[in-house]
């Protein structure tokens, strides 16, 4: 069973691992006071998970693969993290009502044509490059890259 949790420093939980300050973001790392702190954002990446199959083998994830490692030499630095997520068929939810009441469903709660295959956890400037490093992220046919920005960093250039 996957540990759920926090992430702390020295965490593997990343595709990429890195220390808790780097997460936090520049505040954390001690950032010099007249440098403007770049931002963090979340890429989420929705698609057609049918097109991969049940066991998400065969040559159209191969093929993805081989563009997402493209991506990450592209990218550089600037990609802080990230992972590929299994089918929809592997996930549980947890459901809290009005009242608090909790309660487990296999699968993802709402029914979409496209589910949330993966991420990226990126650094930018602002929303204008984080969503020009989005435009890079590969889909195998169709797909949408969704970008959020972290809460907790302040106000920032762009915002």
């Amino acid at each position: 069973m996957p540990r759920v949790g926090i992430l702390q420093s020295g965490d593997q939980g990343l595709s990429n691992p890195l220390p808790l300050a780097r997460l936090l973001g520049e505040a954390a790392r001690g950032a010099p006071p007249n440098e403007e702190p770049s931002m963090q954002y979340l890429l989420l990446i929705y698609e057609d998970e049918s097109v991969y199959g049940p066991e998400m083998t065969g040559e159209a994830v191969n093929q993805v693969v081989a563009k997402h490692m493209a991506f990450h030499q592209a990218v550089g630095a600037k990609r802080l993290g990230g992972a590929g997520l299994k089918n929809t068929s592997t996930a549980t939810t947890v459901r809290i009502g009005a009242d608090g009441k909790q309660s487990l469903h296999d699968g993802p709660f709402a029914e979409t044509k496209e589910q949330l295959g993966g991420f990226y956890l990126v650094e930018a400037d602002d929303l204008d490059e984080a969503i020009a490093i989005a435009k890079q992220v590969p889909v195998y046919a169709t797909g949408s890259i969704e970008v959020r920005p972290l809460m907790g960093q302040g106000e920032r250039k762009g915002d």
